[in-house]
This record gives structure tokens, sequence and C-alpha cells, in this order.
């Protein structure tokens, strides 16, 4: 048995603010990192030390293991916590973790690579007596090996990176006119989100519920599932809003998900805390999807039903002491958990990062929010959208639903977009609210979602913004908080020669004129998808952006020839930067 004393987060944003406190709250010193972009973060200052990685992208910062490692023994600490995303289904790094002499607070390198792999997962599940649907034995090796396969198994069919989760890396396809683009998108996301782009194919089931089970396990052979949830509103095949427990299951569908998840995780020999999801058809046909080898983003709902801290058990269990519970938690009340992102839903979701200038919390009872920034924090382009998480808990489902709809309004946040006025609007939607069925589906946003939203009034710049008087800095690897007047905080950020009275850098694009293609956010270049001097038709899609982390397809307006920019695959784009026109 292991004895924890500090523990390095090898994360960012409200995750990294989550495990700090779990940290205090279990008596463990905490080491917090960060990029250049977070120097200022919430995160930064919520542990008990923080160190530099020296760098901006997620792969020279938070995806480098041999920095994460580095500062892992120039801190002293014994054990990584590695929060969700990055590197946290990453089994060589969890091995260097362990070869290093450290305690990893997860599951074991094998138990990653073996579920944390799709195709191996689906065999284990095979073996376990989970439900499946059809799918490939192995990675795909090209578009070819997902034609054939859709001509064999039917449309539609789902392309997903075999390293990866929280949708990144997965792409539906309808038409066999997509595959090709559809894999390489998939790919490209794979690369960028977990490190590696083998990606397989399997059957999609059209109109489905999206509900997992949350396993806790521990080295003395308890196996317990400490509740459901359900995890239907997606969107780009990823969660906005999640509840527990899952609603609407008979008691046969609740059985079989509980059964299969614990003989999954003791067929893989699991410990820690992990994730079983399963589709669940309009039929009711149960299918496996896949296993988290993690903490999840949705985590809160559990906790708020069950009163089970999994960050504080994910502790107890890396350090070898057995769970405190040793059956499955009956749930007490409904919890709905809202992910707070830099996102504009009135333009298709597109991120949008930039500055927090105020972020003012609601009050009340069962109200939780788990965030990253406060007010004058900066939303940086280069990573994840989500900025925080508002939790909400009722005594039954329409309870956390009345109580969801007072918190959303009282919420707080300016200077940025944010999916808020989304949230609001499916607190309205009576395929969400109905007592009596679920009528959300895990497509449901994109086919039947048709409320005319306004779009947002902020126009966020990727670049820091937001004025502030204190800086970090850092010194001898570690940061260090200076304050400065703001004048000369202006100053600095302008390259000395200041910004004009309510001016941010990066804001206020003019209007484009007619055919002129613009970049519709900051970003990076990723493919061309016309070729210069081409004709085009109305809504072809002609270029490719990724900006935190999503991909984004900027279509023709009308029909004509376009003629390109010049600009490179690679090269990064401001919002209302040209990339072309088309005349």
């Amino acid at each position: 048995m292991s004895t924890l004393t500090k523990v390095l987060i090898a994360n960012r944003g409200e995750i990294a603010v989550r495990v700090a406190r779990a940290c205090s709250d279990a008596q463990l010193a905490s080491v917090a990192v960060y990029s250049d972009p977070d120097a200022d973060a919430m995160h930064v200052r919520a542990a008990d030390e923080a160190y530099a990685l020296y760098g901006t992208s997620a792969a020279e910062t938070y995806l480098d293991m041999d920095k994460l490692l580095d500062v892992a023994r120039r801190c002293g600490a014994d054990a990584v916590h590695p929060g969700y995303g990055f590197l946290s289904e990453n089994a060589d790094f969890a091995q260097a973790v362990i070869d290093a002499g450290l305690t990893w607070i997860g599951p074991s390198p094998r138990a990653i690579h073996e579920l944390g792999n799709k195709v191996s997962a689906r065999q284990i599940a095979v073996a376990a007596g989970a439900p499946l649907v059809p799918g490939t034995d192995g990675p795909a090796a090209d578009a070819a090996e997902v034609r054939a396969f859709a001509e064999e198994h039917g449309l539609p069919v789902a392309i997903k990176a075999a390293f990866g989760g929280g949708g990144r890396g997965m792409k539906i396809v309808r038409q066999m006119e997509d595959i090709e683009h559809a894999f390489d998108s998939a790919v490209r996301e794979a690369v960028t989100a977990f490190g590696r782009g083998e990606c397989f194919v399997e059957r999609f089931l059209d109109r489905p519920r999206h509900v997992e089970a949350q396993v806790l396990a521990d080295t003395h052979g308890n196996v317990v599932v400490v509740g459901t949830r359900d995890c239907s509103l997606q969107r780009r095949n990823q969660k906005l809003v999640e509840e527990a427990p899952a609603p609407f299951l008979t008691d046969d569908q609740r059985e079989r998900i509980h059964a299969s998840a614990k003989e999954i995780c003791r067929r893989a020999g699991y410990t820690g805390a992990g994730t079983v999801e399963y589709l669940v058809a309009p039929d009711g046909l149960i299918s496996f999807l896949e296993v988290n080898t993690r903490l999840q983003v949705e985590h809160p709902v559990t906790e708020e039903t069950t009163g089970v801290d999994l960050v504080r058990e994910q502790f107890r269990i890396a350090a070898g002491e057995p769970l405190d519970i040793t059956e499955d938690p009956a749930p007490r009340g409904h919890a709905i958990e809202f992910r707070l992102n830099a996102e504009d839903p009135a333009l298709g979701f597109l991120p949008s990062p930039g500055p927090v200038e105020v972020f003012e919390a609601p009050t009340g009872a069962g109200i939780r929010v788990d965030t990253g920034v406060r007010s004058g924090s900066v939303v940086p382009g280069e990573y994840d959208s989500m900025l925080a998480k508002l939790i909400v808990w009722g005594e039954d489902r329409q309870q956390a639903i009345r109580r969801a709809r007072t918190a959303l309004d009282e919420l707080v946040i300016r200077g940025l977009p944010t999916v808020v006025p989304f949230h609001q609007e499916v607190l309205r939607q009576e395929a969400f609210t109905d007592p009596e069925r679920l009528g959300v589906y895990t497509t449901w946003i994109e086919t039947e979602f048709t409320a005319d939203l306004e779009a947002s009034p902020y126009l966020a710049a990727a670049a820091p913004g937001a004025e502030r008087t204190e800086l970090t800095v850092t010194l001898d690897g570690r940061a260090v908080q200076l304050g400065l007047p703001a004048e000369l905080v202006r100053a600095l950020r302008s390259g000395g020669a200041g910004a004009g009275p309510g001016e941010a850098p990066g804001a206020g694009a003019a209007e484009a004129p007619d055919g002129v293609v613009t970049a519709p956010m900051n970003g990076s270049l990723v493919k061309w998808l016309a070729e210069d001097g081409e004709s085009v038709a109305a809504g072809q899609g002609l270029v490719v952006l990724e900006a935190m982390k999503m991909e984004t397809t900027v279509p023709a307006r009308h029909a004509g020839t376009f003629s390109r920019a010049d600009l490179q695959p690679a090269d990064q784009v401001s919002k209302g930067q040209a990339l072309g026109r088309v005349a």
C-alpha cells in the first residue's frame, strides 16, 4: 500500500481546479502545470504549487510526457492525477509515471490499452456477453476499408478514433461520397487530440440515447456501479447536458447495464474510476459503445446523487485502500449538468475563445458550479472550449429542471459567447422536459432542434483582450503573481503602443464585401476543400479550419468561381480574415 503526499495534476482548466480541491480535502499537497496562455489561469492559483511547461500548443505542453515528469521530479510529487483528456487515457504515459517511481492515479497501463483501444474493448465486451453492433476487428487502414464495411453492413456508419474519447475523432457518415473526407477528418482530429490517428468503423444506430455506467474498482476485487447517467444531448458528438440517474430506463435495462459494466471491468482487471458507455435504441436495444478509462467530465452529477466523492475514491484506490462502498448505491434525487462552453449556438456552436469580463455564478439550494475561470480570465483558443460546469440537484427530475431554469437565468457570463442560450431553450423543449419520456437523442440537436437563437453580441478574440492588474511571471520555473498598473498591462499587450479606449486586440473586424469568404473564428487552416479557380456550388465546402480542437468547414454562400487567399495548411487565421473569394 502506497502513501500519497503530493499530487501532480497533469491537466488544466476546471478539472485541474477540481482535483486540487480534492487534494485539499484529502490533506494532500497539489501541484499545477501551465502553458504560456494559461499562466494566469484559475488552476494555477488553486494548487499549492505551479510550474511552467513553456509552450503554447497542447503538443508542447500538456501532452509532453518528459516535461510533466520533469516537473514531478523537481517538485517532489509522489503521484500523478491526469484529469480527463490530454494524457489521461494514454497507457504509455501511465507506464512512464510508474517507471519513474510515482503512483499513477488511474487504471493500469494494460487496462488503459485494452479498454481505451476501442477495438480490443469490443473484444472484451463480447467475452463479457455485452450486446454489440457490427464493427471492424481492428483499425481501418484507409477510407477504402471504411467504404467496403459500409457496402457490407449499410449506412450510416461511425468512424471513431481508436485511442480517444469525448467525441473527438468521430465522424458519422450517411452518404458514400462523404467517406473519404470524413475518414481524413477523423484521423486529423484524433492526432490533434490524442497523438494517434488510428480509427475503426462500426454500424451507427439512428436516434439512440447515450447511457453510461460509472464504475469504481479497487485492488481488493470490489467492483461497483456508482450510478447511471444519460448524456444524449450532444452536438458534434460532444456532450452538452448530462443527468443522473439515467431517466426512463426499465429495471431490466438498468440491470443489464450494471451487470455488463461490472463484468467488462472485471475481465479487464480494471482498477480506479471508469465509465462504460452504451447506446440505447428507440426499440430498447442496448449496445455497448466504449469504455472511458478515466474520470468523466460529467462525474459531478453522480457525486450529487450518491454522495460519493469520485476523486477522493481515486486517491484511495491508488493508495491501495479498499472502496468505502461494496454495493451499488441507490441514487438520491436527480442532478443535471450543463457544460458552459465558449461557443455561439446561434452560429452552429462556433468556438469563440476570448476574455471572460464577468463570471457570476448562481446561488441557491442544489446548485454546484465547477469552474476553471473567474472574472478577468481568458479562454485561450488552443484548448477545449469548456470553461465551467453548472450542476443542479433536485429531489426529483422535475424539481431539478425548475431549479436549473432559475440558475441559468441568474448565471452571468460576459465578454464572450457561451452556450447558455441553448441550455435555456432546452429547458423549454418538451422533448427534454416531458415527465413521462425522454425525447432527445444523440443527434437531436442537428435533426430536430429548430429554436431561433439570437447570436451573441460579443466579438471574442483569441488573444487576451481583457484588462487586468495582475500578471503571472515565471521565476525559476514557478508561477509568481506580479501586480502592474492597468495602463502598463494594456501597453505590454499591444507591443508598447497601447490600445484605444475600449478597444481589444483582434476585435472589430469589418463586414466582408460580397463574395469574400472570411474566417468565422480565430484558428488554423487545416485543409483546402476547393481548388484555386474551381467552380463551386452554393453550400459547397471550401476550407476546413480548426479552433479549440474542433474542425469547422467554411462553405460557399453562393455559386461561382473560387479564388483562394495565399494561405497554406497550418497557417493561423483570425476572425474576419479573408480566406478567398467566390465571384
